[in-house]
């Protein structure tokens, strides 16, 4: 048993930025361990190729969630990045911050120094924005953000100038002073290559002599003197081992592992454990509960002209695009599937937008077994319009079915179980084809392939979006900050409530959800959180 100053559980987008803060400056020794392996894999580094680790266990948890009546009882596919990077090695890549409301409310809450004004500097920190420096964008930051304006396909225009004809504005940076309308989505690359939380963050630090990264390593329990956490058990190479933390672990597992890891080391629902046969050493129901999460769909229309389709079906168009990719970094292997998108409110009457738009210039209604088909899209021109909820009110939880550290969890997502979130997401995919209908996109559509023309009245617009709607790979909260033991899992500092030597820093900790892909907050709460050890350290 080696000891280390700190263990970091996981390397995603917290985890990452917490091994790197926390090595920095030479004082303090650091323990990374991750259950998956190296990213540097082809389709991982290559932007458009997380169609290939969509389903691929060698890089990907693969969860499922239980069958949910809210989705017409169908079992949703749960990617969770299984690799250093995390889900930021296998997402798609969408740079969001949130809305200014969205933090604001978290210190509201009773959580200081985590409104927008507070964690601004965090984000500027992290940015190299290549649209420029602004006061609220940042430049020379670890993570470079790629303005794709000049980039997309020109079918992108004319969802843009669809949308701005259905009532929508042009928006040109979502991270700017406001985030409703229309635009295009700066992405996470740089030199066409992924700019994951490990290529930004954890690389660099593997080179110091402090840090060392355990990869292929499941932590199976957090290791306790008393009620002080000292240490975690893992499995690696079918061995177990131990490693010593002499100052503090850190849980940047995700909200799904995170929340098993705790209740697998007796932090959790007393009944649970109790059932399960598990010590308990501090009762916590919070632990596991108030899991949200975005649910989206896509509408998807045939076009009198090519796509890209076109493209990436044929061999031969793949061959074209690979050469393009291998040779110049460019071409649509070098960005994100959702090239365009925004920001609207299902109701004018809301206060701010409550739904996120996505625009993808080919389709996919025809699936191809063993892979998400970005990559083998429709034989004929299509392109998809889709959305997703940004605040839904429907709560689920996450918990352990096992004592088994290597089951994986009970995922329940309760999704659309409240009247409000059915009713706004009826609001919104009824936009959808008001988008589609405005001439800039209407005169290329040959017609409505999914969900089809007789799809017309409320209750089939519901059995509709109910039926294939899905996660768009955003779960929060499941170990949420707050200042009351009573209602939340970790403090304002991210210190777990009941123990001492543990804190929680990745987006389980989130009060609430945010506005847009989480991606970024996640990131920001690794710099956010190793701050806060660091102050407390001294």
């Amino acid at each position: 048993m080696q000891t280390f100053d700190f263990i970091v559980v996981g390397s995603g987008s917290a985890g990452s930025v917490v091994a790197e803060r926390l090595s920095a400056s030479g004082r303090h020794s650091v323990l990374v361990i991750e259950a998956g392996g190296t990213d540097r894999r082809f389709f991982v580094q290559m932007p458009l190729g997380y169609g290939k680790t969509f389903f691929d266990p060698a890089v990907n948890w693969n969860y499922a969630a239980e069958p949910d009546p809210g989705l017409a009882g169908n079992k949703d596919h749960w990617p969770r990045g299984k690799i250093l990077g995390g889900s930021s090695s296998i997402n798609a890549m969408v740079w969001i911050r949130g809305a200014r409301e969205d933090f604001d409310a978290w210190r509201n809450a009773g959580n200081p120094g985590w409104g927008f004004d507070d964690l601004l500097p965090a984000f500027k920190a992290i940015e190299d924005n290549q649209a420029g420096s602004t006061k609220l964008r940042g430049r020379g930051g670890p993570i470079h953000v790629t303005d794709n304006r000049n980039n997309v396909h020109p079918l992108t225009h004319r969802f843009l100038a669809a949308a701005q004809a259905a009532g929508l504005s042009l928006n040109q940076d979502f991270n700017g002073e406001a985030q409703e309308g229309v635009g295009v989505y700066q992405i996470t690359t740089k030199g066409g290559r992924r700019m994951s939380a490990a290529r930004a963050f954890l690389r660099p630090a593997m080179k110091r002599a402090n840090v060392r990264v355990e990869t292929n390593a499941l932590v199976t329990k957090v290791l306790f003197d008393g009620k002080r956490a000292v240490g975690v058990e893992y499995r690696q190479d079918g061995a177990k081992k131990t490693a010593r933390a002499g100052r503090e672990v850190i849980l940047s597992g995700g909200s799904v592992n995170t929340p098993q890891l705790l209740q697998l080391s007796g932090i959790g629902p007393a009944g649970l454990l109790g059932e399960l046969g598990r010590p308990v050493l501090h009762a916590n129901e919070h632990v596991g509960r108030n899991l949200q999460d975005h649910q989206g769909i896509n509408y998807t229309w045939k076009a009198k002209v090519p796509t890209l389709n076109q493209l990436l079906r044929p061999w031969w168009g793949k061959a074209l695009a690979g050469m393009q990719y291998l040779a110049l970094r460019t071409g649509p292997l070098s960005m994100s599937m959702n090239q365009g998108g925004g920001f609207f409110r299902s109701d004018p009457a809301r206060a701010r937008p409550n739904m996120q738009l996505y625009f993808q210039v080919f389709s996919t209604v025809l699936p191809k077994a063993g892979e998400r088909p970005i990559l083998s899209p429709d034989p004929f021109p299509g392109f998809s319009i889709g959305l997703s909820n940004c605040r839904p009110s429907s709560r689920g939880e996450i918990m352990i079915r096992s004592a088994d550290p290597t089951v994986y969890p009970r995922i329940t997502v309760n999704a659309y179980s409240t009247e409000s979130d059915v009713a706004e997401m009826l609001d919104a995919v009824k936009f959808l084809r008001k988008i589609a209908a405005q001439t800039p996109i209407a005169d290329i559509i040959a017609e409505e392939v999914l969900p089809g023309p007789s799809i017309t009245s409320d209750a089939d617009l519901i059995h509709d979006f109910r039926k294939r709607s899905g996660t768009v790979y955003h779960p929060v909260s499941t170990c949420r900050m707050g200042p009351d033991p009573s209602t939340s899992v970790v403090d304002p500092r991210l210190r777990v409530h009941g123990v001492e030597g543990l804190r929680v820093i990745d987006a389980s900790i989130f009060p609430d959800n945010i506005t847009g892909n989480t991606n970024a907050a996640a990131i920001m709460t690794g710099w956010k959180g190793a701050g806060l050890v660091l102050e407390d350290v001294g």
